[in-house]
């Protein structure tokens, strides 16, 4: 038997091992020396003048000279679509305002901003109460009279002091009746309404759930819920003829729906008044959304931040009362609440979650070291609050100021033949510019918006950005006007109409 070793270059058989086998591998080797130099000349050496010329390079330049190779680093697939830039009308219109913003002494021909819920209706008051009030509210004082920096830079519990949720608690109770008590034990402090939804969310439902909600329906609830949480938002649409009123049998449709395509619906998210129309849910209306629900084991989220804002007839009848009732099971009913609007104060951010599930206002505390109020905003809103005879002034004077405007603005529309939907709440009307269209569909009332933004210099939101299935329709905020511009308003709208019909 003979056993070929090719690395050591031995061959061992029955005469044992011979030397001379080594003699095939030296050969190998030295064909394949002759063979490249053949192909190659060798280079000279360097002379000493060649040397100095040489290139310098360090080790760090051929890294970053490799890592370039690779490409640009990545974000998740998360951020890729939230980097994206928008492209809901309601946020293009807002980022165009601000390009050119209208100004009635520095800027007459730019964007007057109707898209902004907001309201500088009471900052007279509000102007008054700060200076007054301000540093004292933050300056908490310990037994000896002193200012005690710990009450404001220590940390404090994410949910909210408690002081301040009892301050909410009244403020609440009083603004929506004073027919019902809040329990501040219930209740989460927010940074605001975008984190109370986007936190009810979490709770409430799985990534790639849905929430019924009627439309049209506020456009930033897209971010507010769909950006983190993966909630599904499934718009119950709702018509003009109802004055856009949702109704159990297009609630029942649309579950119906969803259910054939394989989704799974979690519960009904809603504005109380409407968002953007204004309308006030009776309190009938919202016996049957909580029966519905109900029926289907699910939740119901309630938006109620424009409750103080209602100038109508109508009365306003919180969803929190309505499950206090006893006749339905109250755990699966959520309430937001804020103060942006209000008492007009969004920098603030200062929101609220109120809930009848333990188990989710556990969830919101813990949830809370995400995105709580500021200590020193918190003293500040516990004084505001709790100051009885401001409240019920400001409360007054903020319901009848946003009635007197209202009446001057949808007045002058309608001396241009443009009519609005019914509504009794909120910091905005629902305008039908459905005669302005050159065509009756979504691509008409997108040029009418673009019309209105370039042309007239005014930002309204289209219905299209509200999920409104009948074109023409535009919400218009008119809280943050002076008198002296709904009459320019009203101009710039008159000049298109009449270019439109030319």
């Amino acid at each position: 038997m003979r056993l070929i070793v090719p690395l050591r270059g031995v061959v061992q058989g029955r005469g044992g091992l011979f030397v001379g086998s080594l003699i095939p591998c030296c050969l190998f080797y030295f064909l394949q020396l002759y063979l490249k130099r053949r192909r190659s000349p060798p280079d000279p050496p360097p002379s000493d003048s060649d040397l100095t010329e040489l290139p310098r390079t360090s080790s760090r330049s051929n890294l970053f000279s490799r890592g370039n190779s690779i490409g640009r680093v990545r974000v998740s697939s998360r951020a890729v679509p939230v980097a994206k830039p928008a492209d809901s009308p309601y946020y293009i219109g807002l980022e165009r305002a601000k390009t050119d913003p209208y100004d009635r002494i520095s800027n007459r021909d730019g964007i007057i901003q109707l898209g902004l819920a907001e309201s500088t209706l009471c900052f007279d008051l509000l102007q008054r109460w700060m200076s007054e009030n301000l540093i004292d509210s933050m300056m908490m004082k310990s037994d000896d009279g002193e200012f005690d920096v710990s009450s404001i830079a220590m940390y404090k519990p994410f949910e909210g002091l408690l002081e301040l949720r009892v301050a909410f608690a009244d403020f609440m109770s009083r603004i929506m009746g004073g027919n019902l008590s809040f329990d501040p034990s219930k209740m989460v402090v927010t940074a605001g309404g975008t984190p109370a939804i986007e936190v009810l969310a979490f709770c409430l439902a799985d990534h790639g759930n849905a929430f019924l909600i009627p439309s049209p329906y506020y456009p930033g609830f897209d971010r507010d819920i769909k950006f983190r949480t993966g909630v599904e938002l499934i718009p119950v649409h709702c018509r003009s003829s109802d004055n856009f009123t949702i109704t159990v049998s297009a609630l029942e449709q649309a579950l119906n729906q969803a259910r054939k395509r394989g989704s799974k619906v979690s519960g009904i998210l809603f504005s109380n008044p409407s968002n953007p129309v204004g309308n006030i849910l009776s309190r009938e209306t919202l016996h049957d959304i909580l029966r519905f629900a109900q029926e289907k084991n699910i939740h119901v989220i309630s938006d109620e931040i424009f409750a103080g804002s209602v100038y109508g007839d109508k009365e306003f009848v919180s969803m929190a009362e309505v499950a206090s009732s006893g006749e339905f099971d109250k755990s699966r009913v959520h309430i937001i609440y804020g103060l942006s609007k209000d008492l007009s104060i969004p920098g603030f951010r200062a929101g609220v979650i109120y809930s009848f599930h333990e188990d989710v206002v556990n969830a919101a505390k813990k949830l809370m070291r995400f995105s709580s109020v500021s200590v020193p905003v918190q003293r500040i809103l516990i004084s505001l609050l709790s100051d009885t005879r401001f409240i019920e002034e400001y409360m007054a004077a903020h319901r009848q100021r946003i009635r007197d405007k209202h009446v001057r603005f949808v007045d002058g529309l309608k001396q241009l033949g443009i009519p609005c939907a019914e509504s009794g709440g909120g910091l905005y009307c629902w305008v039908d510019m459905s005669s302005l269209l050159t065509s009756y569909s979504e691509k008409g009332e997108l040029e009418l918006f673009e019309k209105l933004l370039s042309v007239a210099k005014i930002n309204a939101t289209p219905g299209t950005a509200c999920y409104c299935i009948e074109p023409g329709w535009f919400r218009c905020c008119f809280t943050a006007l002076a008198d002296e511009d709904i009459p320019v308003i009203m101009e710039r709208i008159r000049k298109l109409a009449e270019s439109s019909r030319s």
